[in-house]
């Protein structure tokens, strides 16, 4: 039995996958550690050790994801995406206030649990949106989580290279914005990220085509980062020309979403009641 799905419903799948795209776009700041922990190492007088062991403690937040696969099949999409943006908000948001010296440095003990919060939060973000498109695309789940990983592995370029651009290389910058982007980006996939009915096998077959331009698109990205980065220092407007070209190609996914919403439009109406095979 299969669904054909009415021009809202493929839309609203479509954009949930756009903001799927831009949650994991944003979810590397587990591997950004090294940004900002020369600044926690100076203002907390710690040890080589010491800040080894604030990295581990980071770490131990990710071994916690199993909670996140658990709890994937009794909490809802917008209720992961919540629990991990206000997760990352409260543990990226204390290290914020440390490192601008808006308060003293705290203990070292607890500057270890709101380290494993930071680390912990993106696990909950990468569960809700990978599960959430893997039930919306059955037939297309390689795709579906290719794309997704593929972006997770530029947010981290995506994250630096974008600050630096904007706020130059400030480290409290840098946690600011690891506070309250990814909070964000997690507000918009609560709006639209939702589990739709799946596709007749025609819909499945066209939705290869726009999995294409995912990719292409992500690989212009991969390039794009990769040679701001070769070039060396650049100056404060070409840092910015960057940068607005940065949001540009991560703004891009959205056309896929615009053709798909057009050739459902144009083409012949399709009733949302379930049809079956003989």
């Amino acid at each position: 039995m299969g669904f054909h799905l009415s021009p809202a419903s493929s839309s609203r799948k479509w954009l949930g996958f756009v903001t799927a795209v831009w949650v994991q776009s944003i979810s590397g700041n587990n591997y950004t550690f090294s940004n900002y922990s020369d600044a926690l190492k100076s203002l907390m007088a710690l040890t080589q050790l010491q800040l080894n062991n604030l990295s581990v403690a980071k770490d131990v937040g990710k071994a916690f994801g199993l909670l996140s696969g658990l709890a994937s099949d009794r909490l809802s999409t917008p209720m992961m995406l919540l629990i991990g943006s206000i997760e990352g908000l409260v543990g990226y948001g204390v290290q914020w206030l440390v490192v601008s010296r808006k308060i003293q440095p705290l203990p070292y003990w607890q500057m270890c649990i709101f380290l494993c919060m930071g680390g912990n939060s993106t696990t909950w973000m990468n569960t809700a949106v990978l599960v959430t498109c893997i039930r919306n695309f059955r037939t297309n789940r390689g795709p579906v989580s290719g794309i997704l990983k593929g972006y997770v592995g530029l947010s981290t370029a995506i994250f630096t290279d974008l600050c630096t651009a904007l706020f130059a290389d400030d480290p409290a910058i840098f946690l600011l914005m690891l506070a309250i982007i990814p909070l964000l980006v997690c507000l918009s996939a609560i709006l639209f990220l939702r589990e739709v009915p799946s596709s007749t096998a025609a819909g499945e077959k066209e939705e290869t085509k726009f999995f294409n331009l995912f990719n292409i698109v992500a690989v212009v990205l991969a390039v794009y980062l990769l040679t701001f980065d070769v070039t060396g220092s650049h100056g404060r407007i070409l840092s910015q020309a960057f940068a607005v070209v940065l949001l540009f190609l991560l703004a891009c996914p959205l056309q896929s979403l615009s053709i798909s919403c057009y050739r459902i439009l144009t083409g012949p109406v399709q009733n949302p009641v379930p049809t079956s095979r003989v």
